[in-house]
């Protein structure tokens, strides 16, 4: 997650300032409702297709602010993560077949998957072990029901998304508009911030230590 973290912190201090973001952002907000659906339609591309999802979460803060930020974030994560679901499941398994081969962790991941299901994409969803968009993919290869995987990711991935799109919100009150914040302000921010990336970590490690242990009971009863 740490490296995560400074790739979010760097496109949050870098992202931003650039031209064809602001124009973007223009653009997005000049479209009004259509713009929302838009980019949740992108939003599920860039899933489907393995593309850097994590720079639209910064983004929809960056644009819509958090709370509707996180709610279009989350309508594009969610149906991207059943339609990759449902590919691997249906239309490209032998190919997904071939990443879980290359991926060490994903056999540890299947049979606890096969033993406690939903809880363990839950708990993945909160601490990120395969990245989101290879993950969707993987977990239709698992037993896993469609409407369980559907609603734990839905769920599970709600505090990322928050952490992220905190960024874009951050990055936009740096950068946009001309009236100057007071220092008041930007202590309100700036606490907000770490706040927000103390809850994120701490949900994090409670994930992982639920997975350890998990992990424990799954070897401790292994013939």
């Amino acid at each position: 997650m740490t490296g995560g973290l400074v790739g979010v912190l760097v496109a949050a201090k870098f992202l931003p300032a650039a031209g064809w973001v602001a124009d973007f952002n223009a653009w997005i907000q000049s479209l009004g409702t259509a713009g929302i659906f838009l980019y949740v339609l992108v939003y599920v591309a860039v899933a489907v297709l393995l593309g850097p999802a994590w720079l639209l979460t910064i983004g929809a803060g960056f644009i819509f602010g958090l709370a509707l930020g996180v709610a279009v974030v989350s309508v594009g994560a969610t149906i991207g993560a059943a339609i990759a679901f449902l590919i691997a499941r249906h239309l490209a398994r032998r190919r997904v077949e071939g990443w879980a081969r290359k991926n060490a962790k994903f056999g540890a991941i299947d049979r606890a998957i096969a033993r406690k299901g939903w809880k363990i994409v839950f708990l993945l969803r909160l601490s990120p072990v395969v990245p989101y968009t290879i993950s969707n993919y993987l977990y239709g290869l698992t037993a896993i029901r469609f409407v369980p995987y559907v609603l734990a990711s839905w769920i599970g991935m709600i505090p990322l998304q928050i952490l992220y799109a905190y960024f874009g919100v951050a990055g936009k009150a740096a950068v946009g508009g001309d009236r100057v914040r007071t220092p008041i302000e930007w202590a309100v921010l700036a606490a907000g911030l770490v706040a927000t990336i103390g809850v994120a970590v701490l949900i994090a490690r409670t994930a992982r230590r639920e997975l350890e242990g998990a992990r424990s009971a799954e070897d401790g009863e292994a013939p």
